[in-house]
């Protein structure tokens, strides 16, 4: 059995502490969105433009200093920066119809997504206990969908139902986003992801936000 002393090492803690700022960033940025929508601003893309031009920028700069070949091959990251903007696209538009705490809760989705597709794709393993978890994580959910669909509260949102699928369909991109980093990740750089993603993000973001 794994002692108290043994789990709460310092790694453990700025894991933990690391992981509750990032929290912190993401409940930020979705107040953000959502006030943004409120006040009938509606620029989706445009809010994840600059993420990637920094990326690119940033990370660019090293792969550039770094003067390495691709260790993947250019379309792979075109390709996931497509799913990625896409993603982030989805889940901004989604403020406009439903509400933050809808759009936050069902957000998770993406957990058990990313479960299905790196058991398909990855090969990985998941005990009981994980998989007990993924399916209360589901089950609450269903029932966040349920309470928009049937609520007569509709102060939250115009269209519940239209803002709740949005975030389904999006939550669902962020989880092949997500397992195609890792696999990239672990298969490729993490400096020449994150370039790239910030390189090809930018891009499509711009051709997007053209009227």
């Amino acid at each position: 059995m794994l002692r108290f002393k043994e789990f709460w090492t310092r790694k453990t803690l700025v894991a933990l502490g690391l992981g509750q700022f990032l929290s912190l960033l993401i409940t930020s940025t979705g107040f953000s969105s959502s006030e943004l929508a409120r006040r009938g601003i509606n620029a989706p893309t445009s809010q994840s433009f600059l993420n990637y031009v920094f990326l690119a920028i940033v990370y660019g700069s090293i792969m550039l200093y770094r003067k390495q070949a691709l260790k993947a091959k250019w379309y792979y990251y075109a390709i996931l920066s497509l799913v990625d903007v896409e993603a982030n696209f989805l889940v901004v538009k989604a403020y406009q119809y439903t509400s933050i705490t809808s759009v936050m809760l069902l957000d998770c989705w993406s957990i058990p997504s990313v479960m299905v597709l790196t058991w398909f794709f990855l090969s990985t393993k998941y005990r009981l206990k994980k998989i007990a978890g993924v399916v209360v994580c589901v089950a609450g959910l269903v029932m966040v969908v349920f309470s928009d669909v049937h609520t007569s509260d509709r102060s939250g949102g115009s269209n519940p139902r239209k803002g709740d699928a949005l975030v389904i369909a999006g939550a669902t991109l962020y989880a092949i986003s997500n397992v195609s980093e890792e696999f990239l990740v672990k298969n490729a750089d993490r400096v020449e992801l994150m370039s790239l993603l910030g390189f090809f993000g930018a891009i499509i973001s711009a051709i997007q936000m053209y009227p």
